[in-house]
């Protein structure tokens, strides 16, 4: 047996766990009608087959119909919910993993005006930020049929064969009744710790009525909300000492912080740029003071920190949850000595991000997550190896699309016009928080090293260099250039957000940026430029800022906007830019107003408009390709060969991927490269 604590199996009451890895609850929005079918299981499936020892399904599953989902969560109050959950369950049990769920009230946590129309409740009508319900206040006859409701679902989760269940309570109904920030009631359930525990008594009373006391029953709280309005760490840790005396409760699953807004979720789940495992000796801390099985997760991204959050007794169970959305097979790696060759998490957060803007999740640099029943997470060896592939660039999508031909058992080189890999990803990684992001890259370049894919640098190449190369497939993978949006006048005046971000020109002491993008690339100019003494105005056509940006993301830039006294401006369009002596003058107008206008006077105007596509390199590889450069998308979307024949005498298949086709972002340029790849 390896000596890795990691690797220890871990007891839980009857249960043993091969490993002390888990994934903790996340709701990744994959459930259709509210029922985890295929892509659900797969998804779970696939972590099982990675060598994960627990899998905690859902991020809640709601157990009442007036708790609607939130963020695609699953129906744990319907009984159809079983049969599915047992064919996930049978799938993990295969491969040695445990499965538990995560069941909730959301309370607050929701809105109004989704699914069934019920008005939301909570344990006083104190307002969410985050989903802007106004809730009741719960009257009794709520609290009876919800306590019902929580036993009802348990039976349910039983049924289907899962190893057991834990109550969400950081943010949902369970701890809105403990906190004093939303708890203002004067009848039982309010005021003493005593009273707003009561809740919580009657649901682990009536669930253990419900399941009998050897099924296992955790729970997932909040031990301190870190908040001068909300739970105390005393009263939080007192919490977790009854509810570990109580014997009724078979683990703790501890968080800390409070979720009700943007900045304080982002304090909770950290982000590229902050801080690794924040709550990590906060965690190890109660389980010394309570004595009872304690899991944990919060941006413990890779194994050094996870193997010493279990070799120093700071926990039982250490949750990888994003870490498993980046590479599914960590425990797997790491047991059989291949640490070096897991799929980072870069922190990215654009799998929380979607989630929590109605999307769902996907890792920003593995397109497989969340599509198991069409991308394996191993790349297969292709029917018919030994094609010549040339890769033209060396960005995200390059790099990605060369390992996959290199997996799939081609021969293929790289072609890249700078002097090292990485292309737009070396730019993000100048603004200081994003530096994390380079893991896109470097554990792409480890792999082609391994698979020995020769990479050459410092070459533009031109048709004739590529066609030396007798190629049976070219991928075009050049990105693209930042282009100016559509100015009335004055295009030669502006500095885009790529020469802010590389350096290439200085910030002025005076700057606009204006932003006709809404991702990154903008507020990361404005950010940098701010850092480096710019008075900045951040100029947007949008009616909210960064649309293509969750609130994660968002909360970092907004604290770096507010600390630096970067000026926010909305639903404005930059129209025209002139010179005045030696500043510019940039004239601003409005789709509301179409009369309105209005001017700043500054020292530089930053653009961002996204890309234009660099593909002259395609355009003169078209007409002397098998396929013109065509792709048949129902083909390429039934995962089939999608390159039609237009001339049977070219040599090679000719397609483009990434920015090279259109400004997308990073997941979009993976997903072309493997989707492709694929096929043949």
């Amino acid at each position: 047996m390896s000596a890795d604590p990691l690797l220890q199996p871990y007891t839980l009451k009857h249960l043993t766990l091969k490993n002390r890895v888990m994934s903790t609850a996340h709701e990744p929005a994959y459930s259709e009608d509210g029922l985890p079918k295929d892509r659900y299981r797969l998804y779970h499936r696939e972590k099982a087959r990675g060598g994960l020892a627990l899998t905690m399904t859902a991020g809640s599953a709601i157990v009442s119909p007036d708790s609607p989902a939130a963020f695609g969560n699953l129906h744990a109050y319907r009984d159809e919910i079983v049969p599915w959950l047992r064919s996930l369950a049978d799938d993990c049990h295969a491969e040695g993993c445990a499965v538990m769920i995560q069941v909730t009230h959301l309370g607050r946590r929701t809105g109004w005006n989704k699914a069934d129309w019920l008005p939301v409740l909570a344990p006083s009508g104190v307002r969410e930020p985050a989903h802007r319900a106004f809730p009741k206040a719960a009257e009794e006859w709520d609290i009876d049929r919800i306590v019902a409701d929580y036993a009802s679902a348990a039976q349910r989760m039983q049924a289907a064969g899962l190893d057991g269940m834990e109550f969400e309570a950081y943010g949902h109904l369970m701890d809105q009744f403990w906190s004093p920030a939303t708890n203002r009631r004067d009848d039982q359930y309010g005021g003493s710790l005593d009273n707003r525990l009561r809740f919580t008594w009657r649901v682990i009373d009536a669930v253990r009525a419900a399941v009998g006391p050897d099924f296992i029953v955790g729970i997932r709280m909040v031990a301190d909300e870190d908040w001068d309005q909300g739970l105390s760490r005393q009263e939080g840790v007192e919490i977790a000492r009854r509810i570990a005396a109580s014997g009724q409760f078979d683990f703790i699953n501890l968080i800390r912080g409070h979720i009700d807004t943007d900045a304080a979720l982002t304090r909770l789940i950290p982000i590229a740029g902050m801080a690794s495992s924040p709550h990590l000796d906060f965690a190890g801390e109660v389980r010394a003071e309570t004595r009872v099985p304690v899991f944990h997760a919060s941006r413990i991204a890779d194994v050094a920190t996870a193997r010493h959050a279990i070799a120093t007794g700071k926990l039982d169970m250490v949750g990888m949850t994003r870490a498993h959305i980046a590479d599914p097979h960590i425990v797997a790696k790491t047991a059989r000595g291949e640490e070096h060759r897991i799929r980072p998490c870069v922190g990215a957060t654009y799998c929380l991000d979607r989630i929590y803007e109605g999307g769902e999740a996907l890792c920003i640099h593995n397109a497989a997550t969340g599509r198991e029943g069409a991308i394996p997470h191993v790349i297969p060896r292709s029917p018919a190896p030994g094609k010549r592939v040339v890769v033209v660039g060396a960005g995200p999508a390059g790099l990605e699309a060369a390992r996959v031909a290199a997996e799939r058992g081609h021969h293929v080189a790289v072609l890249e016009a700078a002097p090292r890999a990485g292309g737009q990803v070396l730019l993000l990684c100048r603004n200081a928080r994003r530096r994390d992001m380079v893991g896109i890259v470097d554990w792409r370049v480890a792999e082609l090293e391994r698979l020995g894919v020769a990479m050459r640098f410092n070459v533009t190449a031109e048709a004739e260099d590529v066609l030396a190369l007798e190629p049976d497939v070219v991928i075009v993978a050049t990105g693209g250039m930042p282009q100016c949006p559509p100015l009335a006048e004055g295009a030669d005046l502006v500095t885009s957000s790529w020469d802010i971000l590389a350096g290439t020109d200085s910030p002025g002491a005076n700057v606009l940026v204006y932003d006709d993008s809404g991702g990154h690339q903008g507020m990361s100019a404005a950010e940098v430029a701010a850092r480096a003494g710019a008075a900045v105005e951040l100029l947007s056509p949008e009616r909210f800022f960064a649309p293509e940006m969750g609130g994660l993301n968002h909360a970092p830039y907004m604290g770096a906007f507010h600390e630096l006294g970067v000026r926010v401006t909305i639903n404005t369009r930059l129209r025209s830019v002139r010179r005045d002596g030696n500043q510019l003058v940039a004239t601003l107008s409005s789709d509301f107003a179409p009369h309105w206008s209005d001017e700043r006077r500054v020292d530089q105007v930053v653009v961002e408009h996204g890309t234009a596509p660099l593909d002259d390199l395609y355009v003169a590889l078209k007409p002397r390709s098998r396929n013109g450069g065509e792709i048949d998308y129902r083909a390429l979307l039934a995962g089939a060969a999608p390159f039609p024949i237009r001339n049977a005498e070219a040599a090679f298949t000719l397609y483009r991927i990434g920015d090279a086709v259109a400004s997308r972002n990073i997941h979009a340029a993976i997903y072309d490269a493997v989707r492709y790849g694929l096929t043949w």
